[in-house]
């Protein structure tokens, strides 16, 4: 298996930190996030480790990583990012957010997930939630699960409470068809829509991976939960990093 890394982007909610630095450089327990995520995935065997950079690329340098650069990183989104590295979705593929740390049995368990297309949900979200923001009606999406654990509807902001069976964590594994499926979406789109409204009326260039996502949905495509308990941190805004002390908790 080999893992991409998307780590292209500017960190704007994390300005106060991110002036002359990627986020995915600020350090965390000790090490950068890209770092504990590197160190985890050679520890793990990953054949490959792949880095999309973008926003202060330079800045990014790991041993024993392989990168692209997405030189319109700040005109474009996740998904963009994501095809940069086109020629490397093949096979067994983990898709991981930058921006993230996650415990090891979390990987584990992706590792030994069988589904084609696998998103990793975490079912008690709410702790998380209210040791970040002291409520849990605030910064959400809608994730709805049917009985088989599939991902019916995923995305919308601030939903009603009964939508949301989990939270996406930024997580997702491939297998060789998977990776066939989603590289066909994309590029059909992309004959479309490139440089037109796409998904919930962003350009095509922008649109979220939650919206692809929700996309392959619709196209009745399976996208299986991979649901876990905690385990994982994300640094999206200049308060998720003054919370450290607190936040390490939840892992």
């Amino acid at each position: 298996m080999k893992v991409i890394i998307l780590a292209a982007g500017c960190g704007t909610r994390l300005n106060k930190y991110t002036k002359d630095l990627p986020k995915t450089m600020l350090n965390v327990f000790g090490k950068t996030i890209i770092q504990h995520q590197v160190d985890l995935f050679k520890k793990l065997g990953f054949q490959e480790i792949i880095i999309i950079k973008g926003y202060k690329a330079e800045k990014i340098n790991i041993e024993g990583t392989k990168s692209y650069i997405n030189k319109l990183y700040d005109t474009t989104n996740m998904v963009e990012s994501l095809f940069c590295a086109q020629e490397d979705l093949y096979g067994d593929v983990l898709i991981s957010y930058g921006d993230i740390i996650f415990e090891q049995r979390i990987v584990e368990q992706i590792i030994t997930d069988k589904s084609d297309i696998g998103v990793v949900v975490d079912v008690a979200w709410k702790d998380y939630w209210k040791t970040r923001y002291g409520k849990i009606d605030f910064d959400t999406e809608s994730l709805t699960l049917n009985k088989k654990g599939n991902i019916i509807e995923l995305g919308q902001d601030n939903p009603p409470l009964d939508k949301i069976d989990g939270r996406y964590v930024g997580l997702i594994k491939l297998t060789k068809s998977g990776c066939e499926k989603i590289k066909q979406i994309y590029l059909s789109a992309k004959l479309l829509y490139s440089g037109k409204v796409w998904l919930n009326n962003r350009p095509f260039e922008k649109v979220f991976m939650t919206d692809f996502i929700q996309e392959m949905i619709n196209q009745n495509i399976e996208i299986k939960s991979i649901k876990i308990k905690k385990g994982w941190l994300e640094f999206d805004t200049n308060e998720d990093y003054e919370m450290l002390d607190s936040l390490k908790n939840y892992l």
